[in-house]
């Protein structure tokens, strides 16, 4: 598919997820499949731009095109010269946070708190897409709550604002991430505009993400959560839908190695002091349900030190050859624990 000028190599997306979806991270999505993937927020407050975090959050240095960063605020002016600053950066594609349901975000006004006021969203839009001249895109989501569904009436406000590409988690503010995501809500705003829609919201399998497009006729899907600590999520998908074939599970050898350069791009990021802290939540999502994998977790929390940490890595998956050349996940025998 496209999106302005690019040509997205599938439909397969990363969601950006704050604290997550880092350029290390994103590179290596991208690496295994992933057709596009989209930074973590940037906050639209001028204030923040010089800081470390913000820095951090819209580096894009070395990483594949086209380069999207997600901006979030409430004010349109400030978001307008946020996407102008993020574009002089080299930013390629804008995307737009309406889909946030945190509560620190959405208590600023910002996120998925912006649906409660259709004029302030078109605002927003309209200063956005006036602002700078690559592709904007919109995240968002069915409502603010069950009884406050405007899903319909914002898509079709952002395709007569020129936004490029829509991607629409199923679920409401309110919902947070409970209940199952609203496939029909999607379906519905496909039908009613001519501009791509992704689908996003519990997309795990890569029957799942088969299903979603099928019911929805969406364009594109968007993983999120699932792609934590199994960045070869993507491939498998993309693998799925191309020939119905599923893709075995990587090697143990495949994953140790994935996860090395992963950590070391992840440190050389971040810097010793912080790169060996933030690693800790990738390596735990990495060894979730494999064998022994909660009591490495406990023991790896506790190292302070970058070489440490990768040869407690590297001495885990050693561990994990016994059970086969494959990963095998949601093992129950606990001997690897000891």
């Amino acid at each position: 598919m496209k999106l302005g000028p690019y040509s997205l190599r599938n439909n397969v997306f990363v969601a950006p997820m704050a604290g997550v979806t880092d350029r290390p991270f994103r590179q290596l999505c991208k690496q295994l499949g992933a057709g596009y993937a989209v930074s973590e927020m940037a906050a639209s407050n001028p204030r923040l731009w010089a800081s470390e975090k913000t820095a951090r959050r819209t580096n894009h240095d070395g990483e594949m095109e086209p380069k999207a960063v997600q901006i979030a605020g409430a004010d349109p002016a400030m978001l307008a010269d946020c996407a102008r600053f993020n574009v002089d950066r080299g930013a390629q594609i804008i995307d737009i946070n309406m889909g946030c349901p945190v509560k620190k975000v959405c208590n600023s006004w910002c996120g998925s708190a912006l649906l409660q006021n259709e004029k302030l969203v078109g605002d927003i839009i309209d200063a956005v897409v006036g602002a700078v001249d690559v592709p904007v895109t919109l995240k968002f989501r069915t409502g603010w709550d069950r009884l406050n569904k405007n899903a319909l009436t914002i898509a079709k406000m952002a395709q007569a604002g020129g936004i490029a590409m829509l991607t629409l988690h199923g679920r409401t503010r309110a919902d947070g991430y409970r209940g199952e995501a609203e496939y029909d809500t999607i379906a519905a705003v496909k039908a009613a505009v001519s501009i791509p829609v992704v689908a996003n919201g519990d997309i795990t399998t890569p029957e799942k993400a088969q299903f979603v497009l099928a019911h929805t006729g969406a364009d594109a899907v968007m993983i999120g959560r699932a792609a934590q600590g199994r960045p070869w999520i993507f491939r498998e998908i993309e693998h799925f839908l191309r020939t119905g074939q599923h893709l075995t599970p990587p090697t143990v050898a495949e994953a140790r190695r994935l996860m090395d350069e992963h950590l070391r791009a992840h440190y050389a990021f971040y810097g010793e002091y912080l790169g060996v802290r933030t690693a800790r939540k990738h390596i735990g999502w990495y060894v979730q349900d494999l064998p022994g994998g909660e009591s490495f977790r406990q023991r790896m929390n506790r190292i302070e030190d970058c070489e440490e940490q990768l040869a407690a890595v590297d001495t885990y998956f050693e561990s994990l050859l016994p059970y086969g050349e494959r990963l095998q996940y949601g093992h129950v025998d606990q001997k690897l624990a000891a």
